[in-house]
């Protein structure tokens, strides 16, 4: 067991370490619209990991694992000085996942590791993705947004055409910017969808793998869904209202609407289940 001065010491290494580095990113990248996604999933694991400290059982054996935790804590060390000193954020804000599982293992063994597998899974998702990385995964994502509100808008008798990711709508033209193309709200809605489906504990892996899946074309939706609404802001009121503060406030309500798709949408399977169960037991 722990005493409580090395946990101290332990936790002020931690904070030496990793206040520059949440530094650095609070104010260059996690300041982008496109990696925005970032400090949302942060605070959600850090909550869980508050969460589930007060479901720990008071009678749970401590049993460290202290091969397999220096082992893993040695990696996240040297992931740490070689993404620090190179520049690599990728790498650096990764180490942390490693550092923090290490620890985990080095002083309350597997058993603790295993009841917080999810808040190490969560801080994935926190973990800024290299840019060529997001530039092929983006591309293809802003032109299907682009078509997907082009055709849309076309069927309820728009004057809108479409060139690659430039949308004209009347005499306005909007450009499709990385942030509309979805892989911001897609990380952090599986994040908060895995997150809810956790706390909910579903018993059904079907139910819980189809939620999962179901989250992206809910998040291609609502981007979809946010380019016609800021396509039709800047029709009827001009550029200065669709790309004013409008254009922040849509992503707001529209991230939230597909949080309530989520929670919909687990609602309507639930009920499939159960008619499917009753079906069954005739």
């Amino acid at each position: 067991m722990i005493t409580k001065l090395p946990l101290m010491l332990i936790i002020f290494g931690l904070l030496l370490l990793y206040i520059p580095t949440f530094v650095d990113l609070f104010s260059s990248i996690w300041q982008e619209e496109k990696q925005a996604h970032g400090p949302i999933v942060l605070m959600t694991a850090l909550w869980f990991f508050y969460h589930k400290t007060k479901e720990l059982p008071a009678d749970m054996q401590i049993t460290p694992a202290p091969v397999t935790g220096w082992v893993i804590l040695i990696f996240g060390l040297l992931s740490y000085v070689i993404g620090r000193s190179q520049s690599f954020i990728t790498l650096e804000v990764g180490s942390l996942i490693f550092v923090l599982l290490g620890l985990g293992l080095l002083f309350w063994g597997t058993k603790i590791a295993t009841h917080f597998w999810f808040a190490f899974f969560l801080l994935c998702f926190m973990v800024p993705l290299p840019g060529p990385v997001v530039d092929i995964v983006t591309q293809p994502m802003k032109i299907a947004v682009s078509y997907a509100a082009d055709q849309l808008l076309y069927m309820l008798n728009y004057p809108v055409a479409r060139s690659g990711v430039i949308i004209q709508i009347g005499a306005h033209k909007l450009l499709i910017a990385d942030a509309c193309a979805g892989l911001n709200s897609l990380f952090t809605l599986e994040a908060m969808g895995l997150l809810y489906m956790n706390l909910i504990r579903h018993e059904s892996f079907l139910r819980n793998a189809l939620l999962a899946l179901l989250i992206i074309p809910i998040s291609f939706t609502a981007n979809v869904i946010r380019v016609m609404t800021l396509a039709l802001l800047t029709y009827y009121w001009g550029d200065a209202v669709g790309q004013g503060f409008l254009h922040k406030f849509s992503s707001l309500v529209l991230f939230l609407t597909a949080l309530f798709l989520i929670m919909g949408l687990d609602s309507m399977l639930r009920l499939i289940t159960i008619a499917w169960s009753k079906s069954n037991d005739k």
